[in-house]
């Protein structure tokens, strides 16, 4: 039997009514915040994520789902929103737009190879922002606001917030030369990934799944000890802002996030839920300034966040908050005759085009059966039409919540169904 990929899932009906509660949600939040949505293909060039994600990154390295097309072209589904994002900032010459930043949200599935974990699945969809066009520490606490905004909108309580700064590139250079005279002496003891990233980009030796509990990984420069004034004024006042909304954080020296775009302001919020799981990020962003120019597009910077929709699911459920279930049809048309049965399917496309959700029977089973059809399907009203009603050209419109019965001619009853 042909199953399910590997590290895929469905999303059946029982579960999808969750997945639409939430993207509408989040397209809600963006749009309050000036968010305006962009889509990008789902595959790029390889050489867009080789660019701007990094060679050096596992993402790089071990989790694209790279192919070559019919004319030898090589492309990779999109493993992340950045990249894509900011090649379409590029190539539709958004710099030139009056208004800057230019602030975009997407929701979309991305593609990484990477074992099966609670979670976290090789398809799976992310919805980020990206406000790119303008470097001010006010847009990274805007970014910061609406993070905190959106898991707090959805009643998650058990979140900490936790940043850091990776500082211009001048300030990385300076910390990159202490981290490799730090950890060259005794690089034989970390795995083969951090040995290969020394020389290449040492900071993410730091990020490092199998040897983060190692002491020098523990006893590291501190990041922030490198900064240089521009660096340390830009942190400090993204902080003091923080402050004013009173929005909590923590400062962690060593989290430098898994992509090589990242400057300055770089973020993770976590999940303290209890049982939520041994991987506690819920979701992470950061300043990339330089990115656009290394894909030979203008000198703009920008800040963003991505969050995996199947991650705010699992903190939901680790903190026991039900996702309200929409789903419900207005009207449930019950039948007792095959005359009957035709007179429900032209009632049922009339309703339908009046923007009126309505459903029949199509089992031809008894009237008992029809009406508890109506109950699971959450119907809020219901006619029943039988001899009686086709030669009346009426039927009794009941209230399934309260029992109470009107009637109604068959053009009377769209015209209350659209009113109520």
């Amino acid at each position: 039997m042909i199953q399910v990929p590997r590290g895929t899932q469905d999303i059946l009906p029982k579960e999808s009514y969750k997945w639409q509660f939430i993207e509408k949600k989040l397209q809600e939040i963006a749009k309050n915040y000036n968010y305006d949505e962009i889509r990008t293909p789902m595959f790029e060039s390889t050489d867009l994520f080789v660019r701007a994600v990094g060679g050096s990154t596992d993402i790089v390295n071990k989790e694209m789902y790279t192919f070559q097309d019919k004319g030898d072209r090589s492309l990779t589904l999109r493993p992340e929103g950045t990249a894509p994002v900011a090649r379409s900032y590029i190539e539709n010459k958004m710099q030139h737009n009056v208004e800057q930043p230019v602030k975009l949200f997407y929701v979309a599935p991305m593609f990484r190879y990477e074992r099966k974990q609670k979670g976290r699945y090789r398809q799976f969809v992310q919805f980020g922002v990206e406000a790119i066009g303008v470097e001010d520490p006010l847009i990274d606490v805007e970014i910061l606001s609406m993070l905190m905004h959106i898991y707090q909108s959805f009643g998650l309580k058990n979140l900490k917030l936790v940043i850091n700064s990776i500082g211009d590139m001048e300030s990385r250079n300076e910390y990159n030369k202490a981290l490799v005279e730090h950890f060259s002496p005794r690089i034989g003891e970390f795995c083969s990934d951090c040995q290969s990233r020394i020389h290449t980009n040492p900071m993410r030796i730091l990020d490092c799944k199998k040897d983060r509990d190692h002491e020098l990984v523990k006893n590291a420069p501190r990041m922030y000890d490198y900064l240089n004034d521009e660096s340390k004024n830009y942190f400090e006042t993204v902080k003091a802002k923080l402050d004013d909304l009173n929005i909590a954080y923590a400062v962690d020296y060593n989290l430098v996030r898994g992509l090589d775009y990242y400057t300055h302001t770089a973020f993770e919020l976590m999940s303290n839920a209890d049982g939520f799981g041994a991987i506690t990020t819920l979701c992470g962003g950061g300043r990339y300034n330089g990115l656009l120019e290394m894909m030979d597009g203008p000198d703009k910077t920008g800040i963003g966040f991505a969050l995996s929709i199947e991650r705010l699911i699992l903190a939901l459920e680790a903190e026991g908050i039900d996702i309200p279930n929409e789903k419900g049809l207005d009207l449930y048309v019950c039948t007792m005759t095959d005359e009957a049965r035709d007179l429900a399917g032209t009632l049922l496309h009339k309703l339908r085009n009046r923007g009126i959700s309505a459903d029949m029977d199509y089992e031809n089973r008894k009237l008992k059966a029809q009406m508890k059809d109506a109950d699971r399907k959450n119907a809020r009203y219901t006619i029943v039409l039988g001899e009686d009603e086709i030669q009346n050209q009426s039927a009794d419109l009941k209230n399934m919540q309260t029992g109470e019965t009107k009637k109604l001619s068959f053009e009377e009853m769209i015209s209350t169904m659209e009113e109520i």
